[in-house]
């Protein structure tokens, strides 16, 4: 039997990041629409290219493990040379890495980014997995659970089941398609959960509020009546928000910082919250651990170049 502080449960992909410093004749951004505009059939040209590990779960995984401990992936991917990337990193990141599945003639999930401007656009590949996850030789006080692919469903009821089992304690950050699949489908989960990170847009998305018009405190004291623990929003340039077991709301303002490449702000953040309780610090002193392991990650390139460690928090 395996005992991990955290296991993490969800995705690892490739990243691959086109950082374009400059707009040229065949690449420029429309303003008034907010779009990029591509010459069909142009050569672009790009600044850097560069290939990195991904995943919201990949991600987290890595930020926990930075902070001191001990720390397993739960994922599924394919077995191809980037395959072999993915779990090189993970390893050399002190992730364990042996309840992760690699699928035979399966090859890897990709993410190409284009970062531009400080703002990144991503276009994201789902490879199909049947996520047939193993929890049977693991034993762990908290999973964190985020985003899968096309086939989540019967993984997410898997996780429902060994929290149910193990009375282990869920953070729960739900990814683009179980938030479109509606408040419903992820029910299940959401009873279970101790700790839910959303985003604010996610937030009204889940409650089926229109954008922009419902308060923080609203919305975060809504999501907690699905049955979280403690809820946290992450609001971009506002802020994050935290409601705690006693109904009360905590707000903490980001730290001011030099934007390079934004990809893995929130998970960094969860990371950060999520290392902090682990090592029994309050809510708000987790809340200041996820400001400042985001920030330290958008002033570099990809979601894991800029977590931070133990020692950048606890001397």
């Amino acid at each position: 039997m395996l005992h991990f502080d955290v296991v993490c449960v969800g995705n690892a992909k490739i990243d691959t990041f086109l950082t374009l410093h400059e707009a040229s004749e065949h690449f420029r951004l429309i303003k008034e629409t907010n779009e990029l505009a591509i010459k069909f059939g142009e050569k672009i040209t790009v600044d850097k290219a560069e290939l990195l590990l991904g995943g919201n779960a990949a991600n987290v995984s890595v930020g926990i493990s930075r902070l001191g401990l001990n720390t397993a992936l739960v994922a599924e991917i394919g077995k191809d040379e980037f395959a072999q990337k993915i779990i090189n990193t993970l390893s050399k990141e002190n992730v364990d890495v042996s309840n992760i599945a690699q699928t035979e003639g399966q090859q890897s999930s990709f993410s190409t980014i284009i970062n531009f401007r400080n703002e990144r656009t991503i276009f994201s590949e789902h490879v199909r997995r049947e996520h047939n996850f193993n929890f049977e030789n693991i034993t762990t006080p908290w999973v964190y659970l985020t985003s899968l692919g096309n086939a989540w469903l019967d993984a997410y009821n898997k996780t429902v089941d060994f929290i149910k089992g193990t009375k282990s304690s869920l953070a729960f950050n739900p990814g683009t398609l179980q938030i479109e699949s509606g408040k419903n489908s992820i029910e299940n989960v959401l009873s279970v959960t101790d700790l839910l990170f959303v985003n604010k847009e996610e937030g009204e998305e889940l409650l089926g509020y229109p954008q922009g018009q419902k308060s923080i405190e609203e919305i975060i004291t809504n999501l907690q009546k699905f049955g979280p623990r403690i809820v946290v929003i992450t609001d971009g340039k506002n802020g994050s928000f935290a409601i705690n077991e006693e109904g009360k709301v905590l707000r903490e303002e980001i730290v001011k910082t030099t934007v390079v490449e934004k990809t893995g702000a929130g998970d960094a953040y969860s990371s950060g919250f999520l290392g902090a309780i682990l090592h029994g610090k309050p809510i708000k002193e987790a809340m200041v651990w996820g400001t400042k392991n985001s920030a330290s990650v958008i002033e570099k390139v990809g979601a894991t170049s800029g977590l931070l460690y133990k020692t950048d928090f606890i001397n």
